[in-house]
């Protein structure tokens, strides 16, 4: 019998994780306490949609992350602890809950790899609470996964979270880590999805697009009343199939239509997924240091070279849209120094993207060990890039124009480890996928000087290039 690298990896490891086991379970008897045990393996290499593909359910939350430019992708399914909260202090709690299943986790792991650890997964909502009851997902969602798999540079490797009390059978816990070892080995290195012919959509648009067009209208009264300087009015398209939406063929042509973006699932446990391709990262925290991005203001890419370079000098040289880019800088910088933070801006550029591009300036800081990242995700969200300003003038007034539930579009998405590393994006070119049913939404940052008409097509831009990858 041939045995595999991750299968001797657990032979070799099989005592020493009794042992461990064991320990866990001995204080939990000692303190009268129920702990987590994290377990971290080697195994071979697997593509992390495929596992998704494979170990999902439709009655078990779920979680997809990919950004190929990193080199990185997880797949997360199941949990073993979970918070879904709404409310004003919806950050602050989301907080507490993590730093408390922090001091009950225990981990077993030889991995040194960032990414690649125990991991928080995180959604919420873009606002506090929904005033529709019936959308499917809380305004803030945070869980500890039972199964994860993650990649990070050709390295794979599993976590298993696992409840240890007093009377927990710990030959069980190995065996059930070793069957899901095998599980995964049957994978095989080369499994992939088959990449589909696209789907066409004929016809496809906004149900209202004049009644977009007022609401822009309407929303330039305002600025010019200087009520606000700037709204991001959303708007969003519905799509019916005679077949229920394939979501792991519809991830897999987001990561190869958008190889730039962050590919990104997050299921509900009751059979509704939240995905997309987002080009803007929120935060990212690797070791104290923070990298944020203003991403605002954005073009169409051209269909040629010169028409291309054309487009981008516009951006560059479009006085709307600096003012927009600006803003943005300005916003996240001030708040930032809030929190005791020294932002630092760096030299702006162009985010070019395969069927747009934006504004793009990278912002940096450290962070003091005392500041959590939702801290910060807290003080950030909504960015001027998706509301407005000023913030609440403009979130007062998207609850007014739009008719339906942004939910978790526009809103933080991500994750966080137990040494306060994470990554945040912003859940924008994003679509809600139902059974049969996908409703996708797109928004487009309104100034003095914007065009009913241009704005229209920008968000038409942004839809259609999403709905090229929903099967």
């Amino acid at each position: 019998m041939t045995v595999s690298p991750c299968n001797a990896d657990f032979f070799v490891y099989n005592k020493e994780l009794y042992r461990f086991l064991l320990a866990v379970q001995q204080n939990c008897i000692k303190n009268n306490s129920t702990q987590i045990a994290s377990l971290a393996l080697d195994i071979d290499w697997v593509d992390p949609l495929v596992v998704l593909e494979k170990l999902a359910q439709p009655n078990k939350l779920s979680f997809y992350w990919e950004n190929k430019g990193k080199k990185e992708a997880l797949a997360a399914v199941d949990a073993v602890a979970k918070i879904e909260i709404a409310g004003k202090d919806r950050f602050a709690k989301s907080e507490e809950f993590i730093k408390e299943c922090v001091q009950n986790i225990t981990s077993f792991s030889r991995i040194n790899q960032a990414f690649c650890g125990t991991q928080f997964l995180c959604s919420f909502g873009f606002f506090d609470y929904n005033t529709q009851p019936e959308y499917p997902f809380s305004a803030a969602t945070i869980f500890l996964p039972r199964w994860q798999v993650a990649v990070k540079n050709e390295r794979c490797v599993l976590v298993f979270n696992t409840i240890i009390n007093a009377d927990r059978n710990l030959q069980r816990i190995l065996q059930i880590l070793k069957r899901k070892l095998k599980n995964l080995n049957s994978l095989e290195y080369k499994s992939q999805i088959v990449d589909s012919s696209l789907p066409t959509f004929s016809n496809q648009s906004i149900a209202n697009p004049q009644k977009f067009k007022y609401s822009v209208l309407s929303a330039l009264e305002k600025i010019q009343s200087n009520h606000l300087s700037k709204i991001v009015l959303a708007d969003v398209l519905d799509v019916n199939s005679n077949t229920h939406f394939n979501l792991i063929q519809s991830l897999n042509n987001l990561r190869r239509l958008h190889p730039n973006c962050y590919v990104f699932s997050k299921s509900n446990g009751k059979g509704q997924n939240f995905i997309g391709a987002s080009p803007e990262r929120l935060i990212s925290i690797q070791e104290q240091q923070l990298m944020t991005d203003a991403l605002a203001g954005s073009a169409p890419r051209g269909k040629t070279p010169g028409e291309d370079a054309k487009n981008a000098s516009r951006l560059l040289n479009s006085e709307k849209e600096r003012h927009e880019h600006l803003s943005v800088i300005d916003f996240i910088t001030q708040r930032l120094s809030q929190l005791g933070l020294r932002p630092q801006v760096l030299a702006p550029r162009l985010r070019q993207l395969s069927n747009i591009q934006h504004l793009w300036t990278p912002i940096s800081a450290g962070v003091p060990a005392d500041v959590h990242p939702l801290k910060i995700i807290a003080q950030l969200h909504p960015t001027p890039a998706v509301a407005g300003t000023s913030q609440e003038v403009a979130c007062r007034e998207i609850r007014r124009f739009e008719r339906f539930e942004r939910g978790l579009y526009a809103a933080p998405l991500g994750w966080v480890d137990l040494e306060g590393n994470c990554e945040f994006i912003v859940g924008i070119r994003s679509a809600l996928i139902d059974g049969d049913r996908a409703r996708l939404y797109a928004g487009a940052g309104i100034v003095a000087g914007s065009d009913p008409d241009k704005e229209l097509a920008e968000i038409q831009l942004k839809l259609q290039a999403l709905l090229k990858a929903l099967v």
